[in-house]
């Protein structure tokens, strides 16, 4: 057939789209809307990666790569200290900054150097301290704000982040986070590579995100069907063919997919301006980051139209339109089924050579991983309306007279039931199998720190030319501390014998060090051999250091390394008692090595050793934790305080996990705006039906619950087939990464009640206009 014909038929369907009227403009504009949707949720997702790329660039920019010991100071030198902090669960940057120099470099983001007092902060920073839920983090930060950063400086419009000005920072290099660089930016950033079970994680959410959206699109352009094929049928009254009356109805179709690509457009400007101004998982964006792909766009903008066409064409080859009328079967044809099965059939088929892969046999092929579960989740599309066919059709004539009109609607049509619930279906399919995989592979990614995080629930890093003793007693009289324990933390080496022989030593009071170490007894003075002593912080040879009268050397570099002329020296004492190490306060780990008490040491040794302070606090006490921050932040800005947890887990796992809910929070929004549009298109199909049934003495409560009924049936049965389908396709991925096969049944319950909650949700959103159109003014006609 010609390309002049098709051209002839569509021409013809899109001026009856634009010439039919007030009826005509809305049946397109609602199917500009639904598009608009799915168009705008795909412009979206195409930008994303483009956003990702922009903020790990301004990530890298602003990077001060510690490079201390090889930049000397000079004019055109920058020292920069870390001092980083947190505030109600959000991470704020801070640096302090110390120019050496005219030449010095600036950080991106900063016209000038902070003078010592002076900030420059974030606009979310600055909007933070000027509020009163910052009056709390306005004691941390009490400096002078006197600029804020630049968005170049920044990477993302709702980040927390300052510089300070600072002095005597050059005495302090060789203290962890404070160095000295030449110029800000990492001129080769690591590209950090995924592992295949995260491919494979990206790979799955992508296809399982996007599903929805294209099933969503595929609806959408079907709208006003009924009116439609009215239409055309009258177009087989006057001599045209079924095939020419299929493309009219692609034209009128067109139109709607056109208006929205332009609404779609519409929508993502809107929700790219908005992105501004949301934070999820503290990850923020700025709105020109969200520039999709010129040619994922250009393959958006060519597919909805080219979509729009085939959806109709083929959705319109199973409907009879002949000249007296359309004629649809109420009931499924026998043996259809087996087509409906091939498209599940064939995804296992893809998806069955790669069980047992696991992490170990190279990468999953992308292709053959993507076309596999798209062909399951397209299993849902073909099967539901058989499923939903096969049952209503043996549904008898019981129940209530709302439940026989339901039943009796669905089975003369129950495609458009089907086709609103094919979305919600698809989404709840995909949401099982990615939370089956998540769940089975999260424990690979997740470790235990071996913290007792009863005993303390806060860490506390101090500088080791920082005297610990006031600092303690500042933690101690903090508001919701319950308790404090105290020890520094360095190495001690042998220079006459092996000045490779190195081992940990402790040093506390008897009652901090009784915390890491089961010991005899403890008095000021002692020292103490803890047996076995642990290999990753102690030589093999370790015990050779513990000798009564061994003379020990305290040195700041890491072990190993050649020990300078500046290390300490003490004599153990003459006696060395045996302790065992108490593992939970300080780690996975067991403190291992020496531990000597506090009395026993001159001032000189104590400071070459970096301080720990472990706090108990009261969770009773509002904002306990950042009290203790604050605390902190009087005793040395370059202090470090962290929250200790029970387990951690991959960074880059934990980021396609965000990423993921991200993903489920926007397309769960685009389900129920694209279920309500299809739902209101539907009920205004049959409005004069309604008023019809209304002006005959048919209760509105009956009709009401007649509608509910034909929206619960398609639904439940399609939860029920998503629930079969998401689990298969969760067991074949869990089998891929070679992870034994569990089903959280919480879990799944959660992801359907979800979904049902949105159509839930949807249904009572659409009786208001359902009552409306219930009036016996809807028969007018003109």
């Amino acid at each position: 057939m010609s390309a002049r014909v098709w051209a002839r038929d569509l021409t013809m369907g899109v001026r009856f789209a634009v010439s039919g009227g007030r009826e005509g403009w809305v049946r397109a504009l609602l199917t500009a809307v639904g598009v608009g949707l799915g168009v705008a949720m795909l412009l979206l997702t195409t930008a994303i990666p483009h956003a990702l790329e922009l903020r790990d660039a301004h990530e890298n920019a602003r990077a001060d790569i510690s490079t201390s010991s090889t930049v000397h100071t000079s004019d055109a030198t920058v020292v920069v200290a870390h001092a980083d902090t947190e505030f109600r669960g959000h991470g704020v940057r801070g640096r302090e900054l110390e120019a050496e120099g005219p030449g010095a470099p600036l950080p991106p983001g900063v016209a000038k150097f902070p003078a010592q007092g002076e900030m420059v902060v974030s606009p979310a920073l600055k909007d933070l301290l000027a509020s009163d839920s910052g009056a709390l983090l306005r004691k941390r930060l009490p400096g002078r704000i006197v600029a804020t950063i630049g968005d170049n400086g920044l990477a993302g419009p709702r980040e927390l982040a300052f510089y300070r000005g600072a002095e005597g920072l050059a005495s302090h290099i060789d203290g962890d986070g404070v160095h000295r660089i030449k110029e800000f930016g990492d001129p080769s950033p690591d590209a950090q590579k995924l592992d295949p079970i995260q491919a494979l994680l990206i790979l799955v959410m992508l296809v399982v995100l996007l599903m929805p959206v294209a099933v969503f699109i595929a609806t959408a352009v079907r709208f006003g069907s009924e009116r439609r094929d009215r239409r055309l049928a009258a177009l087989r009254l006057v001599g045209s063919d079924s095939r020419s009356v299929r493309r009219v109805a692609a034209g009128e179709a067109l139109v709607g997919a056109l208006l929205g690509l332009l609404v779609g457009a519409g929508f993502f400007v809107a929700g790219r301006q908005a992105a501004g101004s949301f934070e999820i998982r503290n990850i923020s964006v700025f709105p020109d980051y969200l520039s999709p792909s010129p040619f994922l766009a250009l393959l958006v903008v060519v597919a909805v139209p080219v979509a729009a066409v085939a959806v109709t064409v083929l959705a319109l080859r199973n409907v009879a339109i002949e000249p007296l009328g359309v004629v649809r079967s109420g009931r499924q044809a026998k043996g259809r089924l087996w087509w409906r099965l091939l498209p599940s059939l064939i995804g296992l088929a893809l998806l069955a050579p790669m069980m047992g892969k696991g992490r170990d046999n190279g990468q999953f092929s992308g292709p053959q991983t993507g076309f596999g579960v798209i062909l399951l989740l397209i299993g849902v599309t073909a099967l539901l309306p058989w499923v939903v066919g096969a049952v209503v059709a043996r549904l008898g004539s019981g129940g209530g007279v709302a439940q026989q009109l339901a039943v009796r609607r669905l089975q003369m049509n129950s495609g458009a039931a089907t086709s609103m619930v094919n979305g919600i279906a698809v989404a709840v399919a995909g949401a099982i199998a990615l939370q089956m995989l998540f769940g089975g592979v999260e424990a690979s990614y997740t470790h235990s720190t071996g913290l007792d995080t009863s005993r303390a629930q806060m860490e506390v890093t101090v500088p080791g030319d920082v005297p610990l003793a006031p600092a303690t007693q500042k933690l101690r009289a903090t508001e919701g501390v319950k308790a404090v324990v105290t020890f520094n933390e360095g190495n001690v080496g042998d220079r006459a014998d092996n000045p490779r022989r190195y081992a940990q030593v402790s040093v506390g009071d008897c009652a901090d060090l009784r915390e890491i170490a089961t010991l005899p007894s403890c008095r000021p003075g002692d020292a103490f051999l803890l047996a076995p002593g642990h290999t990753e912080f102690a030589s093999p040879d370790a015990a050779e250091l513990a000798r009564p009268g061994k003379r020990l050397y305290f040195d700041p570099a890491f072990p190993g390394a050649p020990h300078t002329s500046k290390a300490a020296s003490w004599s153990l004492p003459r006696t060395v008692k045996t302790g065992q190490p108490r593992s939970g306060l300080a780690g996975t780990w067991e403190s291992g090595g020496i531990l000597i008490t506090r009395a026993a040491l001159p001032d000189d040794t104590v400071s070459t050793m970096i301080g720990h302070a472990y706090v108990r606090v009261d969770g009773s006490v509002k904002d306990a934790g950042e009290l203790v921050r604050n605390t902190v932040a009087t005793i040395d800005p370059r202090a470090v305080t962290t929250v200790r947890r029970g387990s951690g887990i991959d960074g880059t796992y934990a980021g396609i996990r965000s990423g993921l809910l991200v993903g489920a929070a926007c397309v769960l929004a685009l389900i129920g705006l694209s279920l309500l549009v299809t739902q209101l298109e539907q009920l205004r199909e049959r409005k004069k039906l309604l008023s019809a049934l209304v002006a005959f003495g048919t209760r509105r409560r009956t009709l009401s619950m007649s509608v509910l009924w034909q929206t619960a049936i398609p639904v439940l049965l399609g939860l029920a087939l998503a629930t079969v389908v998401g689990l298969a396709l969760g067991a074949v991925l869990l089998k891929m990464t070679a992870v034994p096969v569990t089903v959280d049944l919480g879990a799944v319950l959660a992801m359907v009640g979800a979904g049902a909650a949105v159509v839930a949700g949807v249904t009572l959103l659409s009786i208001p206009p359902l009552l409306r159109m219930m009036r016996p003014e809807g028969l007018r006609t003109e």
